[in-house]
């Protein structure tokens, strides 16, 4: 096992560093969070870096990369920031269409994709009744005489959805029952007539604000349609194994930078005529968040560069999401517990760091279902092994 970077991947970690040392400083961080949304001269200058092509294809106009330097890049932008930036949603969405999308839808998302920095859709997947239940969605496309379709329904925590021109829906075909599982996957202006949308309000991640959309007999034609149809239920689970990866790392290097804080903070601060680092109650907190930190980063990379082996890690990255996302949340909040009332206050940004890895625990996977995802497949695993 070799767990040592390679020159590339140093050299990336270092332009990493330079970029949020530049653009991502504190009160920048704390505008955008109030603004709730990052400069367009921002997104675009990551894209300029290369950083925003990174993972997509060449013949895309992208920079090609293996899995485990997307997680470098996702885990350092977060480390150096401290905070959780569009940017990971943005690559993930582009990937989404690049993945499913028409040669013509590929190239109209990519073109708008290289001239802003940000994909021209949002993700309309969740639904208030149907969060991980997907076969429980009741939105719904149907067929008219004419050969063009209705969909009507309703999705919800639609990351930028009142921002993007486009959403990218999945609706059932015909039949929302929960025995249909044959879904497809639709392009739709925002500015479709029938189409309305309601700000949500999170307590965490302001950056990039969500919303819930209704869509009340809103006009689809085959063109419109993202993939084959029916498809668009295992097109969803295609790519989730990734994006918990990604989450992940960035759950781990929001956490780095609580654990850079209170390490930092534990050696200066004085209580008793003592530097509280003294105290075996703080050197506890700093060994177990340390532990939980390289757990993490073990079962993170690992998983990685079995994707890139090409094996199978539907178990991996189920438990991988179901414990590093809780651990990231505790370091955070121990973090916060080493400052105790200066922590507590936003003159710190551990309050900020904690409340947007707590929506972690819920955003790609709730922890519990990826105990349902991962619980059954060990069983079946370890059947096998007998």
């Amino acid at each position: 096992m070799d767990f040592s970077y390679s020159d590339e991947q140093e050299l990336l970690i270092e332009s990493i560093k330079d970029f949020c040392e530049r653009n991502l400083t504190e009160q920048s961080i704390n505008e955008m969070y109030d603004d709730q949304a990052m400069s367009d001269d921002l997104i675009k200058e990551y894209l300029e870096t290369g950083f925003g092509l990174m993972g997509i294809p060449e013949e895309q106009g992208g920079v090609p990369c293996d899995r485990v330097t997307l997680g470098i890049l996702t885990e350092e932008f977060a480390h150096y920031s401290g905070c959780v930036t569009p940017f990971l949603n943005n690559t993930l969405a582009m990937c989404d269409m690049i993945d499913f999308g028409s040669p013509e839808q590929v190239e109209f998302c990519m073109n708008a994709y290289l001239e802003t920095g940000k994909p021209i859709f949002s993700l309309g997947f969740s639904e208030p009744g149907a969060g991980s239940d997907n076969a429980s969605m009741s939105s719904v496309t149907c067929m008219r005489d004419d050969g063009t379709y209705i969909l009507n329904g309703q999705k919800t925590w639609v990351t930028q959805g009142e921002v993007f021109p486009y959403v990218l829906v999945v609706a059932k075909d015909e039949d929302p029952s929960p025995d249909n599982h044959a879904m497809s996957m639709w392009l739709v202006p925002r500015d479709s007539e029938g189409l309305t949308t309601a700000p949500l309000h999170k307590i965490g991640q302001q950056i990039m604000p969500f919303c819930e959309m209704y869509f009340d007999d809103v006009l689809l034609t085959e063109d419109m349609r993202v993939g084959k149809r029916g498809s668009g239920f295992l097109n969803l689970m295609k790519n989730f194994e990734m994006e918990r990866c990604l989450i992940v790392a960035q759950c781990l290097g929001c956490a780095q930078a609580a654990m850079d804080d209170a390490a930092k903070y534990a050696s200066e601060r004085i209580t008793f005529g003592r530097k509280i680092s003294d105290y075996q109650l703080i050197q506890l907190k700093l060994t177990e968040m340390e532990t939980a930190l390289q757990n993490t980063r073990n079962l993170l990379y690992k998983t990685l560069w079995k994707m890139d082996c090409g094996e199978s890690v539907r178990i991996d990255s189920a438990l991988l999401k179901r414990y590093g996302a809780q651990q990231c949340t505790m370091v955070a909040s121990e973090a916060l517990q080493i400052y105790a009332g200066l922590g507590y206050t936003t003159e710190t940004r551990l309050g900020r760091i904690w409340k947007d890895l707590r929506g972690h625990q819920i955003a790609g996977g709730t922890d519990e279902i990826m105990v349902y995802i991962a619980g059954r497949q060990l069983v079946k695993e370890y059947a096998r092994r007998i």
